[in-house]
């Protein structure tokens, strides 16, 4: 149960409450419907708060129910308080709808709306509420931050899974406020967060993304720019390796066979960025041997993947991209194919220790533990990576990141934990733990959503900032 109460927006609104309205509001029934008395609720959690006018909304919880009501209090009859419920994220909710709309009577100085869902189970709607209010003879509207029940929200990990799939979209099999590839690695924070938690409830995602998208671009997940083509190939393996659906692993060898199809001799070999051959760097190149030697350890018989993953190892430890500080720059420079002196990236330090795990497992040398460690000890103690001992990326900044910056520590944490659990002694599970208790602690709002900032304060939420978190949970639940 999510009992810690973290500072609450309080949100002044217009007169009108939705920016972009959607579809008019529908009753819905889960474990009880729409319109249920509030005497009736076994709980009373306090989910949100605001003020309007001197009075109080409060947003009320019953997480037994997945049900929550509204309640303004310190007023004068005639003030009207009533529920927004959203299915995205709190984007978008039903215009003109002000669930529950009730007006205090007269001789009172509150009063509460009925309970209504929060979620709508049966139409895959992972929702959220919030409570709003308008005082009597007034023009100003307000509204609480919002929030939710602990239904599939029981801890951190589930909270920040069940943020992450309110974003889910069920049309297209993507995340909504990201893009192509920064949904394979919310896919893949989602499928490890089934794994670690158990929790089932978001098992349909993983064959939704599939069908709906396994003709999109190039088909089989493939396309111009051989990261994205990886990224999705490991999403793949991590599917295989829940379900045991062999048409999942199908497609991570038709990615890493795409992306052989770009390994030449240029700059002493390595696969290239794109398939306009235009630059080498350091991310498809990680990326591909983690992904080759992920699919020889799970394929019987195989040396093709495995000698692709030996020798994008050997041509990455040899191209000069990890720097003298053991940390890796973003790629080469391809007039000399030397190191481009380009932004260490948190990504580009996780991926190799990704990589280097499964490239042990797959031969059995214990040596590419050691080297993966000694990449591991350099950007877990950098102060330039980690101000204040907190986990940040070069030039990070509040609402910065671009659409594809807000998934590298993501990656870069998942990848650690990876080692992590390889290595005997788990020496980064302190680490772990400091950056998730810290954006926990510092980074987080009403409805579980995490920003880019890790130290706080939170700036903004989309996929791709829920994502990174959703996977600094499962590596530090």
């Amino acid at each position: 149960m999510l009992n810690v109460l973290v500072p609450l927006l309080t949100l002044v609104l217009a007169a009108t409450p939705a920016p972009t309205p959607a579809a008019a509001a529908a009753t819905i029934c889960d474990k009880y419907c729409d319109a249920r008395d509030p005497a009736l609720s076994p709980g009373d959690r306090e989910g949100a708060s605001a003020t309007v006018g001197g009075r109080r909304l409060s947003l009320h919880l019953d997480d037994a129910d997945d049900m929550g009501w509204a309640s303004i209090t310190g007023g004068a009859p005639g003030d009207h308080v009533w529920l927004d419920r959203s299915f995205d994220a709190g984007r978008t909710w039903a215009s003109g709808s002000k669930l529950g709309d009730t007006a205090t009577p007269s001789g009172a100085t509150g009063w509460r709306t009925l309970m209504y869902n929060v979620d709508d189970w049966a139409n895959k709607g992972v929702g959220l509420l919030r409570a709003c209010g308008q005082p009597t003879g007034s023009s100003t509207i307000a509204c609480t931050g919002w929030a939710r029940t602990t239904w599939n929200a029981w801890d951190r990990r589930t909270a920040a899974a069940t943020a992450l799939m309110e974003r889910y979209n069920l049309g297209t099999g993507l995340f909504d406020t990201t893009g192509w590839w920064n949904s394979a690695n919310a896919l893949t924070a989602l499928i490890d967060n089934i794994r670690i938690s158990g929790m089932g409830s978001y098992r349909y995602a993983i064959d939704t993304t599939y069908t709906k998208n396994l003709a999109a671009q190039g088909g089989s997940f493939r396309n111009d720019y051989l990261d994205d083509t990886a990224w999705w190939g490991l999403a793949w393996v991590k599917a295989y390796d829940l379900t045991g659906d062999s048409r999942y692993l199908n497609t991570a060898r038709a990615d890493a066979d795409h992306m052989a199809a770009y390994w030449d001799g240029v700059c002493g070999g390595g696969v290239w960025w794109n398939t306009s051959r235009t630059t080498k760097n350091a991310i498809p190149n990680s990326l591909y041997i983690q992904l080759n030697a992920a699919l020889h350890n799970r394929i019987a018989g195989d040396t093709v993947y495995l000698s692709r993953a030996r020798a994008g190892w050997t041509w990455f430890s040899g191209s000069g991209m990890i720097n003298g500080s053991n940390l890796v720059n973003d790629g080469l420079n391809m007039s000399t194919c030397t190191n481009n002196g380009q932004p260490t990236w948190t990504y580009n330090q996780g991926v190799p220790l990704a990589a280097l795990t499964e490239l042990s497992r797959a031969t059995g040398d214990a040596g590419l533990l050691t080297r993966a460690r000694t990449l591991a000890n350099a950007s877990t103690t950098s102060t330039a990576l980690n101000p204040g001992g907190i986990l940040r990326d070069p030039g990070e900044t509040a609402g910065g990141g671009g659409l594809d910056g807000p998934t590298f520590k993501g990656v870069y944490v998942r990848d650690l934990a990876a080692l992590n659990a390889a290595l005997s002694d788990h020496p980064y599970t302190g680490y772990l733990q400091r950056q998730a208790n810290s954006a926990y602690a510092n980074d987080r709002n009403s409805a579980e959503a995490y920003g880019l900032m890790w130290a706080g304060p939170f700036d903004q939420a989309d996929a791709a900032r829920q994502q990174s978190a959703l996977d600094l949970m499962n590596a530090a639940p």
